[in-house]
């Protein structure tokens, strides 16, 4: 660093020149003035530090890191979600008929060392239930943890490209369509060549995971920003959905548009499990055409494939609907695909048509069950029954549709042939069944009694009855016990002769919309005495089982408060002059 030069004989020489008095008043002011040459001068910067400096700074938004603000089931816009306890759009009313919080705990990364998380239940004790909130310090016990997140530049988003006149085609090309992908040229997508799987590795679809198919996904067309139909979104692995959306057509061409063919939606096979080389063939289950006037005919045989073809001005064997419907095994394979089809003919004057898509999944070796009200009971609807093993969720009925069931009267009206004739319970609905034993001498106590209790409850009296109509078997809070009760008299010998149900319920929710909700459920077994009877001799007895349901809902409560009374006693002449 080249020296600087110093302001030392200036300051000698002025002294030397003053006179004796004006010495240390010169001495002052040059000093005064001479001070900011000797201020240290700043060292010269680079030119790309210059640069930086002059130029604009970009400030990104702060990430949302906040997890009380943070909402990953919040789905619909300015709606409340159901059981999305975290939803901003939700209100007390809406969490009182919350039957589960679908994401209980909401954190941020969860390979930090120390973070907030935010935890949500319901309180069912409540009357009405209501949601709780609040905020804990979650620790992870790993020692491989992050403890603070330094690459800032993962936070953000990476900055938009402006339109201009120059780049305006290329971001139209990109953007311009219902859907669009933002992810950079640049990421790698092939990860299985970086990563490659493990030869024992297994994969299994996941809740939610798009079904795969050997080219791409599932489609399940849905109107994605307007009423139009979008070709981009897929299945989800267990998500039922139902979607309608309009496509345009024009009958000249329309045995080249890919939507209105059958092949659009059979000719790729889904793989079995993601990223396997097994494949799932979708097979056409049924075919239904449908006339201009709207009747459908079912055809008699689906192996034959019905292409879109011009006749005329018309457009015949057009694709109006499909409907999905796979079957998948309990760890999350795929074993079968099936579709029904829905064809129409369409008029040369129309110039769009709707179509409606579905797809259903099922089990295995089971069932699907249908709902009784969603979320309320609707009445007439079956009770829906259940039993809850030790230490698991509610298995339901293995009944018919897991219902709740009472004795069936027979025409014979005979106690021992109506062994196994059951009914279901139809919800508000009172019901009355019986039948007649015909006792004779010969007839034991105990054998007697068990076959008459098998009679009225059936071989398996389920333990638990869904609360609503909609009760899912892995919420067990949404499930009532059922109390049984034994009135009996005081003897050797009992035998039952009558089931009496009551089933309590109430109007759960918003006063516009009630929903029904069941309760509790009591079952009481009436028992009497069996008397000896003499050889020879027979007795018949009436054997009864019946179902009251009760509402117990309590009186709406005004949203007013009454006004006080004011008990006092006002002067004779308080209107006076007026009477």
């Amino acid at each position: 660093m080249p020296a600087r030069p110093s302001n030392a004989p200036l300051l000698r020489a002025a002294a030397m020149a003053a006179p004796p008095g004006l010495g240390v008043f010169f001495l002052i002011l040059i000093l005064l003035l001479l001070l900011p040459l000797r201020a240290e001068e700043p060292a010269a910067e680079p030119a790309d530090t210059r640069d930086a400096a002059q130029a604009p700074v970009r400030s990104a938004p702060a990430p949302v890191t906040d997890v009380a603000r943070l909402c990953v089931c919040d789905l619909l816009v300015a709606q409340c979600d159901t059981n999305c306890c975290c939803d901003p759009d939700c209100s007390a009313e809406d969490f009182s008929l919350f039957t589960a919080c679908s994401v209980p705990l909401v954190m941020g990364d969860s390979q930090l060392c120390s973070q907030k998380a935010a935890v949500y239940s319901l309180d069912v004790e409540a009357n009405p239930p209501e949601r709780i909130f609040k905020i804990i310090d979650q620790v992870n016990p790993s020692i491989f943890c992050i403890h603070a997140t330094n690459y800032k530049q993962a936070l953000y988003l990476k900055t938009p490209e402006i339109p201009t006149a120059e780049n305006f085609d290329q971001l139209l090309d990109k953007f311009g369509g219902a859907t669009f992908s933002v992810e950079p040229d640049s990421w790698n997508l092939d990860t299985d060549a970086q990563n490659p799987p493990e030869e024992n590795e297994t994969y299994r679809y996941e809740y939610g995971v798009p079904v795969q198919t050997e080219d791409a996904f599932l489609r399940l067309p849905s109107p994605v920003v307007s009423s139009w139909c979008s070709d981009a979104n897929p299945a989800g692995f267990l998500v039922n959905q139902a979607t309608k959306c309009i496509r345009s057509v024009s009958v000249g061409k329309c045995d080249s548009i890919q939507a209105l063919s059958m092949l659009f939606y059979i000719n790729s096979s889904i793989l079995a499990v993601p990223k396997s080389s097994q494949m799932v063939n979708i097979t056409v289950q049924s075919i239904v055409v449908q006339s201009l006037n709207g009747m459908r005919t079912l055809l008699s045989s689906s192996d034959v494939l019905r292409l879109p073809m011009v006749l005329g001005e018309l457009c015949i064997n057009a694709v109006l609907g499909v409907n999905y419907h796979i079957t998948h095994t309990d760890t999350g394979e795929i074993i079968e695909a099936a579709a029904a089809f829905v064809l129409g003919a369409i008029s040369k004057e129309e110039l769009s048509i709707e179509q409606s898509f579905e797809i259903s999944f099922t089990q295995e070796n089971t069932q699907p069950v249908p709902l009784s009200g969603n979320p309320g009971y609707v009445v007439g609807l079956p009770v829906r029954a259940g039993f809850q093993p030790q230490g698991s969720g509610i298995i339901q009925s293995s009944n018919k549709h897991s219902q709740l069931t009472i004795l069936h009267s027979t025409s014979t009206q005979d106690c021992l042939a109506a062994q196994g004739a059951r009914a279901p319970v139809l919800f508000g609905y009172n019901m009355i069944s019986g039948c007649k034993l015909r006792i004779t001498a010969a007839m034991k106590c105990q054998p007697l009694a068990q076959t008459l209790l098998d009679v009225l409850k059936g071989q398996s009296f389920p333990e638990y009855v869904a609360s609503f109509g909609n009760s899912q078997a892995q919420d067990v809070l949404d499930w009532v016990p059922i109390t049984q009760l034994h009135i009996s008299e005081q003897s050797s010998c009992q035998i039952p002769v009558a089931l009496g149900i009551e089933v309590k319920w109430t109007k759960y929710g918003s006063l516009v919309n009630p929903q029904a909700r069941i309760v509790n459920v009591t079952a009481t077994i009436t028992t009497t005495t069996l008397k000896q009877l003499p050889s020879g001799r027979e007795r018949i007895i009436p054997i009864t089982s019946s179902v009251v349901f009760t509402d117990i809902s309590s009186p709406a409560e005004p949203s007013y408060k009454a006004w006080p009374t004011i008990n006092i006693k006002l002067p004779f002449d308080f209107f006076y002059p007026f009477v």
